[in-house]
């Protein structure tokens, strides 16, 4: 995709925030749900084997860090089982910004 259709897709989620958000808090919401949500896309495929690793080691008396590196395929890693996907909540009839079908319409899902 080029730059000018995902600004263009960036926005059109801002406007569907537009009831609930003043547009000068557009960046103080829009920016980090999409980095969170980009986040959540890179640790999806090793999310299981993480959360695995997690509940094997978690009451050890060893650092975690590189078991769970490892396992996350990454240098960083989520141990909450919690996505935002399981997050969202559309409070309204439109799609909810983090509905993967949505985005996948728009070009924008995890793959």
């Amino acid at each position: 995709m080029n730059f000018t259709v995902t600004a263009g897709f960036i926005w059109s989620v801002a406007d569907l925030l537009r009831g609930d958000y003043r547009q000068s808090d557009y960046g103080k919401v829009i920016l980090p749900f999409t980095l969170l949500r980009r986040l959540d896309c890179v640790l999806e495929g090793t999310k299981a084997d993480v959360l695995e690793e997690y509940g094997k080691r978690k009451d050890l008396s060893l650092p975690l860090e590189q078991f769970l590196t490892r396992k996350a395929k990454q240098s960083f890693y989520n141990t909450s089982p919690l996505d935002i996907r399981k997050r969202a909540s559309p409070t309204r009839s439109t799609p909810s910004i983090f509905d993967d079908r949505y985005l996948e319409k728009k070009g924008y899902g995890c793959s």
